[in-house]
């Protein structure tokens, strides 16, 4: 089940870092058992299959210096371009979108490229990896309070039997404007299979600072993803911060994936 979005932090909405943002949008799910993606943050290299498309419909949220901040509403569309290449964008559906809260790596606007260029090696000990470069490209009332920011991760993924899997890497972010700062991203979940159509998972992800007033963060996680169907599934997750706690007190991610 393969980001949107998909962990890391990008900014927030005065562009100061207050709150952890989070990636959901930049994975994919795919219908075989025991791969990563949403509703994980943390991302991993699994691209789409070829000429098929795989879309979210989600809702996420966070709780920081003891507010919640709105709920984010959008889409993202995935699509196997070529062989071992994915297309990701991201829409918000809200009419006025900023970007506090979980997950908005891609809010309010964003686009990226998933290339795997090394594949997996089921019977020996090589991961598959993948390079994601995306920007997130600010609209609304939010293009007046954080910057366009560029994300360059590598992620990894090995898989363990049939029912188990770990995925993890991370990355550098372009973060302009006064006052930010450039940062690392960093993740890492592990995931297991329960039954034919549930799975169940937890991990670990944050970044260094992001800006000249705030402090690096980490935060844990759970997540879950049951299939309806081959084509339908529903996926969620919850969070909260262990590193500079008041800046992620609580997140949350729901959404339905569907696959064409």
């Amino acid at each position: 089940m393969d980001h949107p979005r998909t962990a890391a932090g990008i900014v927030d909405g005065d562009g100061m870092g207050k709150g952890l943002s989070v990636w959901i949008g930049v994975a994919i799910l795919v219908a075989s058992p025991a791969l990563a993606g949403p509703p994980y943050l943390t991302d991993d290299p699994e691209p789409t299959d070829t000429g098929h498309f795989e879309n979210y419909l989600f809702v996420e949220g966070t709780r920081a210096d003891e507010m919640f901040g709105s709920p984010a509403v959008g889409i993202e569309l995935n699509y196997g371009a070529f062989a071992d290449t994915q297309l990701t964008f991201s829409f918000p559906l809200e009419s006025n979108p900023g970007s506090i809260g979980m997950g908005n790596v891609w809010a309010p606007l964003g686009a990226g490229v998933k290339y795997r260029f090394i594949e997996e090696d089921e019977n020996g000990w090589r991961p598959q990896v993948a390079f994601f470069p995306s920007v997130a490209i600010p609209v609304g009332n939010a293009a007046h309070e954080s910057p366009v920011t560029e994300l360059l991760p590598i992620w990894a993924q090995k898989s363990f039997g049939p029912d188990w899997v770990v995925f993890g890497g991370g990355g550098f972010t372009d973060n302009p404007g006064a006052g930010n700062r450039d940062f690392v991203n960093y993740g890492l979940a592990v995931q297991h299979q329960f039954t034919e159509k549930l799975a169940l998972g937890c991990e670990m992800f944050g970044q260094t600072r992001d800006s000249v007033d705030d402090a690096a963060t980490t935060a844990v996680g759970l997540a879950g993803i049951y299939d309806l169907s081959d084509e339908w599934h529903l996926i969620g997750s919850v969070n909260t911060g262990v590193i500079n706690h008041q800046a992620d007190q609580f997140g949350f991610n729901l959404a339905v994936k569907w696959t064409i």
